[in-house]
């Protein structure tokens, strides 16, 4: 049974009205809810064009939704926008347009806060453990190893 475009297009229009879509994710929805190959390509298209989806719009507001409320680093978000198929001239050019200061100052605050509750028996083990937390939050060796160079442990 092949489903109409009209509904697929309001549905889609709809989707994208409520939140920041990107392409794959608009892609994702059509395939759930049966759309063909022809259908797709055609509502997505539309879709750009009326400016429902901008694939770099998306990347620059979930980089700051990342980095401000799931306090995630560079190398998280790059992974994630990667699984979510943006470009990488588009992440490259988001990135370029981040407040560095900004960043540091969450992997700070991040840092400050693990050391309280870090167990360990000495401030070499309590480093490698600071050190390990920031890259599984996918902040930068370099960063990391310099913010926690700083801290008097």
């Amino acid at each position: 049974m092949e489903i109409a475009y009209d509904f697929l297009l309001k549905k889609a229009a709809a989707y994208c009205s409520k939140q920041e879509t990107c392409t794959a994710d608009v892609e994702t929805k059509l395939q759930t809810w049966g759309a063909d190959a022809g259908q797709k390509e055609k509502i997505i298209s539309y879709l750009v064009e009326q400016k429902y989806i901008d694939n770099e719009r998306f990347c620059r507001a979930f980089v700051n939704d990342k980095l401000r409320f799931n306090k995630w680093g560079k190398v998280k978000i790059v992974q994630a926008l990667r699984m979510k198929q943006i470009p990488d001239n588009i992440q490259q050019g988001v990135f370029g347009e981040m407040d560095v200061s900004l960043y540091e100052q969450i992997l700070d605050e991040l840092l400050h806060k693990k050391v309280r509750e870090i167990k360990a028996s000495g401030s070499y083990e309590r480093r490698g453990k600071l050190l390990n937390f920031a890259l599984q939050r996918g902040f930068e060796y370099a960063i990391a190893e310099r913010l926690i160079n700083k801290m008097s442990l």
